[in-house]
């Protein structure tokens, strides 16, 4: 006997860990954002402020474009995390206009990120042990300190205690995937960098270009690296 054809609806399934494509689109997007923003800020544009708030929102949505087709777990929330404190740094003085001096909402807003990365990052990232070269972040932190400090005033223990925890993220990424390694020296670099335009008299104005080329490269490095290793843990 003749059957009749079957003509329900068929679906075809959304593509999943590494059939997808399409994952890395958000962080084009973003190299672009950030690469607006760095010329903006050279040419001294209006634009720079507005354009710097853009940058975490959009690697938010990178991270959680190219996440989409895995499972939702801890390390997930606090790659968003992270970026969302980054961005409540990145915008201090528009996200807390109640507050005379930015840095000190600055600087908590960031340490709160790095909190975040250094969970991550120990805790859901490693792929190895401590190496011991991380010894060299404990050396650079201490160097900082002895250098700022009959600069730093009343914010001499608040910019030691980030100091920690910015050097603990690059110590925490040095067991990570290359990525995030490069992600937390560009991370590094770019805070030390702030650290002597914001404290040290009579710096060069390219430094505050410096600041965020190195930022918005090492925050971009860190969301890719982690979404790197989430995708091939979702696969396995």
């Amino acid at each position: 006997m003749r059957t009749a054809p079957d003509r329900s609806p068929t679906t075809t399934a959304a593509p999943t860990g590494s059939q997808d494509t399409r994952w890395w689109w958000g962080f084009a997007v973003y190299a672009l954002v950030a690469l607006v923003h760095v010329g903006l800020l050279a040419a001294g544009s209006p634009l720079t402020y507005p354009s710097k708030l853009a940058l975490m929102p959009v690697l938010i949505l990178a991270a959680v474009w190219a996440l989409r087709s895995t499972r939702w777990s801890a390390p997930h929330a606090l790659l968003v995390a992270a970026l969302l404190f980054s961005w409540f740094g990145d915008g201090a003085a528009f996200f807390f206009p109640f507050f005379d001096d930015e840095l000190p909402m600055m600087l908590l807003s960031f340490g709160l990120a790095h909190a975040c990365y250094i969970a991550l990052f120990w805790r859901h990232l490693a792929v190895r042990r401590l190496p011991w070269w991380s010894a060299v972040f404990a050396i650079w932190w201490v160097v900082l300190i002895i250098v700022l400090w009959p600069l730093l005033g009343a914010l001499a223990l608040g910019v030691a205690a980030y100091g920690l925890v910015l050097g603990g993220t690059a110590v925490a990424a040095t067991r990570c995937n290359p990525a995030v390694v490069v992600g937390a020296l560009f991370f590094l670099a770019s805070d030390t960098i702030l650290a002597f335009r914001l404290f040290v008299p009579g710096t060069p104005g390219w430094m505050g270009v410096a600041v965020m080329v190195t930022y918005t490269i090492g925050q971009g490095f860190i969301a890719y690296g982690v979404v790197r290793h989430l995708r091939a843990k979702d696969d396995r």
